[in-house]
């Protein structure tokens, strides 16, 4: 038996009802599909005349619930927001805690403020200020995990079994970075949701003890000076899971459960012991709660410190991988101008791309030796193809 609850990332507003509303003025609303169950899983909604591509992502090994990346970026190319690839750890002493190459090498839980100013510096941001969230947002956002706490808590009663410990912290930061000419602000903001469960005591087993966290990042960035106009935009911009594939995927997974817990009950009371002892700490692993953006952080003990030096060098690297994860999903490569060091997301269906001296208009080519300087007007400059994240190959 499983019982998983699943949260997303929406826009800076709280709410859980505009998935079933009328779509704002000057919005759209997008559907990603799961392949695996072949039908809408996320609504997303975005800017009515802007771009936009999707995917959903099949989990990972310490939270398995698959999410959604997109991308959604004005017709100008210049402001986009983004959801990033989710990031898990998990710790304890019960199966899969040992080291997992998807997730994060982390042993702790982490705040929503510390994830925060690590991920501007992944993106290569300078972290400008802190941003919260307004009072409304964060008290909307309690009471409803709080609600679907209490829920999941009793499901587990019910079934026998210890709940687990469980909590989210939000926050938020603004960032400013350069892009080419153009002086660039943003917007990171996190959603930290982490777990601990405990086995019950059962013979001489030893208990075990499972924690994991996932983080959600939603990030916007504008140009300066209309980075304000932008956000306030793009406020009721963000996924929402569909509720039909919520229940698709919880039913998938129960029945896979069931099956297992058939395949034990052939082995016998021993075997039952060892599911009893395990499942507990399993389920929660499996568990996802994930809400709305953050942040929040500060200072930390030297020996932290020293954990989390360790630790940076394998999350920047986890930073870039998981930027070309974004560009491969979203059928996109990114590209940067070797003159002005503007970066550009671009379909990746051509091979060169060339870049007019705007930095806003871009002419892609299968051809090494098309040149559309004299053909187009304009002075073109061939732009080089880098990682998702700017850095070079």
């Amino acid at each position: 038996m499983r019982f998983i609850l699943c949260f997303v990332i929406t826009g800076t507003i709280a709410t859980s009802l505009w998935a079933q509303a009328n779509i704002p003025p000057g919005m759209r609303r997008e559907a990603i599909a799961d392949p695996v169950l072949n039908m809408p899983a996320f609504d997303v909604m975005v800017p009515a005349n802007w771009h936009f591509a999707g995917r959903v992502l099949q989990g990972t090994s310490c939270t398995p619930v698959p999410y959604p990346v997109f991308r959604t970026t004005s017709p100008d190319g210049l402001t986009v927001l983004e959801r990033l690839p989710r990031m898990d750890w998990s710790w304890g002493n019960g199966p899969g805690s040992g080291p997992n190459s998807n997730c994060l090498p982390l042993k702790r839980e982490l705040s929503a403020k510390e994830f925060t100013q690590y991920m501007a510096a992944m993106l290569n941001a300078e972290y400008v200020a802190d941003d919260p969230f307004p009072a409304d947002v964060t008290e909307a956002a309690n009471k409803g995990f709080a609600e679907s706490k209490a829920a999941n808590e009793a499901r587990y009663r019910m079934a026998g079994m210890n709940p687990p410990e469980e909590h989210i912290d939000m926050d938020r930061a603004v960032v400013r970075f350069k892009n080419g000419s153009f002086t660039m602000q943003g917007q990171i903001g996190v959603s930290i949701y982490c777990s601990a469960s405990k086995s019950r005591q059962i013979g001489n087993r030893p208990v075990i003890e499972m924690h994991g966290c996932q983080a959600n990042v939603r990030y916007v960035h504008a140009p300066e000076k209309q980075y304000a106009a932008m956000e306030k935009m793009l406020q009721p911009a963000g996924a929402m899971q569909n509720q039909q594939w919520t229940k698709a995927w919880m039913d998938q997974n129960n029945q896979q459960t069931a099956r297992n817990l058939n395949e034990i009950n052939r082995r016998g009371a021993e075997s039952q012991a060892q599911l009893q002892a395990s499942h507990e700490q399993y389920m929660q692993s499996q568990a996802a709660r994930q809400r709305m953006h953050q942040e929040f952080m500060d200072t930390m003990q030297r020996g932290t410190n020293m954990s989390m030096n360790r630790t940076a060098q394998a999350m920047n690297a986890r930073s870039t991988a998981a930027s070309n994860v974004v560009d491969y999903a979203l059928d996109q490569q990114t590209v940067r101008d070797p003159n002005s060091g503007q970066i550009t997301k671009v379909s990746s269906s051509y091979s060169y791309t060339w870049l007019d001296s705007t930095g806003k208009t871009s002419y892609q080519t299968t051809d090494p030796n098309a040149n559309p300087n004299g053909s187009l007007q304009g002075n073109w400059t061939r732009q080089q193809v880098v990682n998702g994240d700017g850095t070079q190959r």
